[in-house]
């Protein structure tokens, strides 16, 4: 039986533009009320069939792109120099078209379908039996906070459908990536593989530390007196605080490093700022007159005035 033209997109119901989240919404819900197993209605195997065709060449970008690239000649790989046919589609992992090399010059539906999926049983007429695919990968979003992100470690959570997780957190993990768990997404159609459930971590912002890749910074206030005669302090990590020098002479926004103190192995830098007190008792009041009286320091002269 020759196969003819299937836009791909109507099949779905989807816009040519739809995004991939567009796509295995549509998908979910038609090969629900498709599926073989649960619709015993005229027609509604081959809409079945027409829905898995259409979600595994869309949901791939390279196969997305083929297919609207070439519209009715797609699957004859007209771009492929030499070939009567062409070899692509490579899956990854279940689902897939495995390396199948397909020519549909007079081709029988039955083997395009073959190769799309899984579980078949093949008569005299065609296909009998069920179908299998690919269920579709889900994702949900996973807040952690600067310090958890940083040292990693383990996390329970739950999912909207009842499930939990003991979920395995990579130390160093940043805003934006995602952690995969294999076979946790959607159930395949046809008792075929799941897909994956992808959790996109958030880091949330932390006022007391500024990332900057694997290195923080975080801001170290000092009295006038120790960046003057240098002093030994306090301050904050991400695993509590620790311990830095501020060598005699520091000014604001001189950076202490404190090696391996950061993002996974990055470095924590200590940002110094002389914070000067608000209010002033008569005996301080007395000592910084008496400092401005000996002192010839002028930070807004390029040097200063020898005392020989």
């Amino acid at each position: 039986m020759p196969v003819g033209f299937q836009d791909y997109y109507e099949a779905l119901g989807v816009p040519r533009d739809a995004s991939q989240e567009d796509i295995r919404a549509a998908h979910r819900r038609l090969a629900r009320q498709f599926h073989p197993d649960v619709n015993k209605e005229p027609g509604a195997e081959d809409r079945f069939k027409e829905i898995s065709e259409a979600y595994e060449v869309l949901r791939d970008p390279e196969k997305r792109e083929r297919y609207d690239r070439l519209g009715s000649n797609w699957r004859a790989g007209q771009d492929v120099s030499g070939a009567s046919g062409f070899e692509g589609f490579r899956g990854r992992g279940g689902g897939g078209f495995e390396d199948v090399r397909f020519d549909f010059g007079g081709g029988d539906v039955s083997d395009f379908f073959e190769g799309l999926f899984g579980r078949r049983a093949r008569g005299a007429g065609g296909f009998s039996g069920g179908y299998s695919a690919r269920g579709a990968d889900l994702e949900a979003v996973l807040e952690l906070s600067l310090e958890e992100a940083a040292r990693g470690g383990r996390r329970r959570i739950s999912l909207g459908d009842g499930r939990d997780f003991e979920v395995a957190i990579p130390p160093g993990v940043r805003d934006g990536q995602r952690i995969r768990l294999a076979g946790q997404g959607e159930p395949g159609p046809g008792g075929g593989p799941s897909g994956d459930l992808f959790l996109r971590v958030r880091v949330r912002p932390d006022k007391r530390f500024r990332v900057d890749g694997r290195n923080v910074d975080t801001d170290l206030r000092v009295t006038p007196w120790e960046a003057a005669l240098g002093a030994q302090v306090e301050v904050r990590t991400l695993d509590g605080t620790a311990e830095v020098k501020v060598p005699a002479g520091s000014s604001s926004g001189r950076k202490l490093r404190l090696r391996g103190q950061g993002i996974a192995g990055g470095d924590l830098y200590a940002v110094v700022q002389i914070h000067v007190p608000k209010r002033l008792s008569d005996e301080e009041r007395e000592l910084f007159e008496r400092l401005a009286e000996v002192s010839d320091y002028n930070p807004r002269r390029s040097r200063r005035r020898s005392t020989a």
